[in-house]
């Protein structure tokens, strides 16, 4: 069913947009680092209600997603350690459904270290401790103690353009969150057994995961929450075409 949606009553004036939005966005950052508390139903509800006001191709809202919560998440949580912790040669399934980069040069190479090193720093991790790092990075798969995790799945009919659109999606939702008091951080390596998530979510063959996005309340006690990536000048990243 469609639902209709209707107008504000009241225009907010361009500067307290600006400055709302302006204040989101320095404030939200990836978080590495949760404490257990679960967010209120209420809460959770109006940061979806916000996330589905995303603009999408055709107005195809290609964006479906599984959201757990209390022992949804630690079952999930144990099913997917366990799944990791297999040798990739014993696993089929290996390959996301959306292909990682194939390699990082130049400025996305010297972008990736510098947030790298900025973790590592964070965390206590020495520069060349391999060891450290994988540990780290497996932290990932315990969802840095959320309490929730999302998982985002787009048609396969849809493509590229569906997995754009969820890509927004997430972007607004990690705002909108931020705006209710929730921490989140999407994570890449939670897609990188899409056949297991299938099944353990029961989702249909032709749901193509996206990514997933572990969320609550941050611990800000944590020293890994303490730090923050820097962002490319406009130089780098806008051509202005003038004639």
């Amino acid at each position: 069913m469609i639902l209709p949606m209707t107008l504000p009553d009241t225009e907010l004036s361009p500067e307290t947009l600006q400055a709302a939005l302006r204040q989101l966005l320095h404030a939200r950052h990836s978080c590495r680092a949760f404490l257990p508390a679960p967010v209120p139903e209420a809460t959770l509800d109006a940061i979806l209600t916000l996330a589905q006001r995303t603009a999408s191709w055709c107005n195809t809202q290609p964006w479906q997603v599984v959201v757990t919560r209390g022992d949804a998440t630690h079952r999930f949580r144990e099913a997917l350690q366990a799944e990791m912790a297999r040798p990739e040669d014993a696993v089929a399934d290996v390959i996301p459904d959306f292909p990682y980069p194939l390699r990082y040069e130049g400025r996305y190479l010297e972008r990736r270290r510098e947030s790298g090193f900025q973790l590592y720093e964070a965390v206590g991790v020495a520069r060349g401790d391999r060891a450290a790092g994988a540990a780290q990075a497996a932290e990932n798969f315990g969802f840095f103690g959320a309490p929730h995790v999302a998982i985002l799945t787009t048609s396969d009919d849809l493509g590229v353009y569906g997995a754009i659109d969820c890509g927004a999606w997430v972007s607004n939702f990690m705002l909108a969150a931020r705006a209710h008091g929730v921490a989140s951080i999407a994570q890449a390596a939670l897609a990188a057994r899409p056949d297991f998530l299938r099944a353990h979510f029961g989702l249909a063959r032709d749901r193509k995961i996206v990514c997933g996005i572990s969320f609550g309340y941050a611990d800000t006690k944590a020293p890994v929450n303490g730090y923050r990536t820097s962002r490319a000048p406009l130089s780098e990243a806008v051509h202005r075409v003038d004639s």
